[in-house]
């Protein structure tokens, strides 16, 4: 059996170099009736933790460390451990300089580029997507032929760059050198808004190259 997709949208607002913006995030939950993922823990703690209900929490992994998709993982980590079962914040370390504008001192467990985390009998594939962030990873389930993308790719094109720790060149190698390398039908979910899918994304890459970011 497979893990089952879930998904619940969070509201609130985003913070970065002396701008606030009000967002809706997307929150992805994986896993079955007994153990569950949550991929990003943005806004409402307490939304999650219904969604969480009373399965394991395995982990928070965080596809990025904007405040708006880590505000509440730390908070929600908490809330479901236990002495036997600590449940991890997993966060790739290049994001630690983002994560301490949110979570200064507090300490998060390393997600690594070809790391498999599993739930429910699924594996995720932790994939290194910089660009939008130095530490952006994407989540890959082959066996349910879906990318968790977070920040680095939306419908219609690359997250944002431009801001601090963002950088536009290599947000595109990101996504032309991984991303765009998984079958077409590949489902894409992703941080915000609509799913899209890497066939449905690919013939515009060098569209988004002339635009820029």
């Amino acid at each position: 059996m497979s893990a089952r997709v879930e998904h619940l949208v969070t509201s609130g607002t985003f913070s970065l170099d002396g701008q606030t913006f009000d967002v809706d995030n997307n929150v992805w939950l994986l896993g079955d009736d007994e153990q569950v993922l949550v991929l990003d823990a943005p806004h409402d703690v307490d939304a999650i933790a219904a969604a969480i209900g009373d399965r394991r929490l395995l982990a928070v992994v965080c596809t990025h460390a904007h405040d708006d998709h880590v505000r509440q993982a730390p908070a929600l980590a908490q809330r479901f451990s236990t002495g036997e079962h600590p449940v991890p914040v997993l966060l790739h370390p290049a994001d630690r300089p983002v994560w301490e504008l949110t979570h200064p001192g507090v300490a998060t467990t390393d997600l690594a580029h070809g790391q498999v985390v599993s739930v429910a009998g699924t594996d995720l594939h932790v994939l290194h997507t910089p660009g939008h962030t130095p530490g952006a990873v994407s989540l890959y389930a082959p066996d349910l032929a879906t990318v968790f993308t977070g920040d680095t790719l939306f419908a219609g094109g690359p997250g944002a760059t431009g801001r601090s720790f963002s950088d536009f060149g290599t947000i595109v190698e990101s996504i032309r050198t991984v991303l765009l390398e998984l079958p077409p039908e590949t489902r894409v979910h992703t941080g915000h808004g609509d799913d899209t899918t890497i066939g449905d994304e690919a013939p515009h890459l060098q569209e988004w190259i002339d635009r820029g970011h």
